[in-house]
């Protein structure tokens, strides 16, 4: 198995590379596709990386994907399963692609939200509609008794 190479990207400016040896590949039966072969084919890739101890990430990237990806770890641990294709060469690219994916997404700095305004013109289109709204529940109530 090669290393794990991430794109470069915003967080990681050289990319990122994940040493083989961090990397657990596990192999089990899919589930999906295959007919008779799934019941004999370990088909199904399971990819694991120990976020707190891999080489690849610094110190500010490794408390920027810690934060991110914890709905998504146990513990420090991030697992990427792929079982779509048949063969276990394609699923070990999809996974290896995943994992990628999620960690040059997790290591990107968050953009500042800048604090915006309503336009006039939003404002008078809110404010019309509102009037338009009133008008329509007006109609709907029953005559007064002059």
């Amino acid at each position: 198995m090669d290393d794990l190479r991430v794109d470069p990207g915003p967080g990681a400016p050289h990319g990122l590379r994940v040493p083989a040896a961090e990397l657990d590949e596990q192999f089990s039966r899919s589930s999906g596709p295959g007919g008779q072969g799934v019941n004999t084919a370990d088909s199904r890739v399971q990819l694991s990386l120990d976020l707190a101890t891999t080489t690849a990430l610094d110190e500010i990237q490794r408390a920027r994907v810690l934060a991110r990806l914890a709905p998504r770890t146990a513990g420090t641990v991030l697992t990427v399963a792929a079982s779509e294709q048949r063969s276990q060469r394609q699923n070990r690219r999809a996974a290896r692609e995943r994992l990628a994916a999620l960690l040059r997404e997790a290591v990107a700095p968050e953009i500042p939200r800048r604090a915006t305004r309503p336009t006039a013109g939003s404002r008078r289109r809110r404010l019309a509609a509102k009037r338009r709204r009133a008008e329509l529940k007006q109609t709907r109530r029953p005559p007064r008794g002059e």
